[in-house]
């Protein structure tokens, strides 16, 4: 690697790395959260998703400002927001402050991740860059392996504040780095899609909104039916101009490849039951079974360990055997995880009898989420991989928006708080549904190409790479 690639890659990934982390890392600090702030399982829901939706819906906005203003500039911009947002979380003195802080990281992040990967891209000559990108994704991927473990020492050693105080060194340190070691960028100067940001936003919201607060209010109310239905009539008005903009956010013409439409699809139900999932797992292993934040971590190790045993493998092989084998057993493989543990977990469980069923849902995501990215960005052309790559986890975010929005509708509705035997009734129903939002990833795996005709193109050895976030 010549000096200046490597600097790029050093810079990326340490900026990538804390981005990725923050995702996952305030996981095992919820119930101290909730205890230490008065939080309702509403308010922890949104400190998850004010940052996951922030992050999903400025995504794509994030790389076309890197191409039109700079991609070294704005990268440096969202490593100040974010850094300044941490800050404001570490001081937040109640939650929803907290949450406010929480969407504004998730505009960092916006800025960071896809603008990193771009630089690195740029930076790096074609026969070079798959082994950047694959040192870009391990050192990313580790979050998915430290973030809880992380979250759970420091949120137990020090104080919840500091899993986010740690962000602060980091990014500064980091700024100045970049402005003498990386070269600025620029890409098509395509003018932002802002009113396309706006209905697209707009469409979340109310949708995510309608399923946290039906419980409260009603099912039948007219604050949840509006929601929804604003919500579903904004995503329909995205679409139509998506269709007729010339410069969109999302060109709908993709959706018309059933790889695509199918990838982006089945890695929605995917995400959206992992993230329900790891939203309540880490509550369950404290509140029920009073395991302290880090043991609680360390216990989810056999779920997110299988990251870096099961997904190279996949990826070594999906160019003999096609993706959706990959991705059908993977998906299969998270529903049969997660249908065992809402079928034996209770007050009284003992951990061993979680590990098998945790390892193997971890192998099934692990298994499908590659086999599911090779598919959508090798069913486009290859001047149009960043877009599909920019959909590709636009829709994974989306998707974890709404896995927590609705298995904390289904727990509310069967469990609560109150004491481990109620938390354990709504746990176990959410677990229920994460398991049944996998299965229906799996139908959706099914309009992947058949192994006989699986795309062989190099890209996608790349791409996947990007998906151990």
């Amino acid at each position: 690697m010549r000096t200046r690639p490597s600097w790029v890659l050093a810079v990326a990934s340490v900026a990538s790395l804390m981005v990725a982390l923050d995702a996952l890392v305030v996981t095992t600090a919820l119930p101290t959260i909730r205890t230490h702030l008065g939080a309702s399982i509403e308010q922890l829901e949104w400190t998850v998703n004010a940052y996951t939706l922030s992050f999903a819906v400025l995504l794509m906005t994030g790389a076309a400002l890197g191409d039109r203003f700079g991609r070294r500039r704005m990268f440096a911009a969202g490593l100040a927001i974010f850094a300044g947002a941490s800050a404001a979380c570490g001081l937040a003195p109640n939650v929803g402050l907290l949450i406010a802080a929480r969407a504004v990281q998730g505009a960092g992040a916006a800025l960071v991740m896809p603008l990193g990967l771009t630089l690195l891209s740029a930076a790096y000559a074609p026969e070079h860059r798959a082994r950047a990108l694959g040192i870009f994704s391990g050192v990313t991927g580790l979050a998915v392996l430290g973030g809880p473990v992380v979250g759970g020492a420091i949120t137990q050693g020090i104080a919840w504040q500091w899993i986010f105080w740690i962000n602060v060194p980091i990014g500064l340190l980091t700024i100045p780095v970049l402005f003498r070691r990386v070269e600025e960028s620029y890409g098509p100067r395509s003018a932002p899609d802002i009113a396309g940001l706006a209905l697209v936003t707009g469409a979340a919201l109310g949708i995510v909104w309608g399923l946290v607060r039906g419980n409260s209010v009603g099912w039948g109310s007219v604050e949840v039916i509006a929601a929804l239905v604003v919500g579903g009539l904004l995503v329909v008005a995205f679409a139509l101009w998506e269709r007729r903009t010339p410069e969109p956010m999302l060109p709908m013409g993709m959706f018309a490849s059933r790889p695509f439409s199918s990838g982006n699809a089945t890695i929605f139900f995917l995400s959206a039951a992992l993230y329900g999932a790891v939203f309540f797992m880490a509550q369950f292993l404290q509140t029920v079974q009073h395991h302290g934040p880090l043991d609680a971590g360390v216990r989810l190790l056999p779920w997110t360990a299988t990251l870096f045993i099961v997904a190279p493998i996949t990826g070594a092989r999906i160019s003999r055997f096609g993706e959706r084998p990959f991705a059908l057993a993977g998906l299969l493989l998270q529903a049969a995880g997660m249908g065992w543990i809402a079928l034996i977990a209770g007050p009284d469980v003992a951990y061993w009898r979680l590990v098998a069923p945790l390892a193997i849902a971890g192998c099934g995501v692990s298994m499908a989420m590659p086999a599911i990215q090779s598919a959508v960005v090798s069913s486009v052309a290859p001047a149009s991989i960043g877009k599909a790559s920019g959909a590709f986890n636009m829709m994974r975010q989306f998707g974890g928006v709404f896995g927590i929005a609705t298995l904390v509708a289904v727990f509310t509705g069967a469990g609560s708080y109150g004491s481990a035997h109620l938390f354990s009734d709504g746990f176990t129903a959410a677990i229920g549904v994460a398991a049944g939002l996998s299965a229906l990833g799996a139908v959706a795996a099914l309009g992947l190409p058949r192994p006989q005709v699986a795309t062989v193109s190099a890209p996608s050895c790349s791409e996947i790479a990007t998906s151990i976030e």
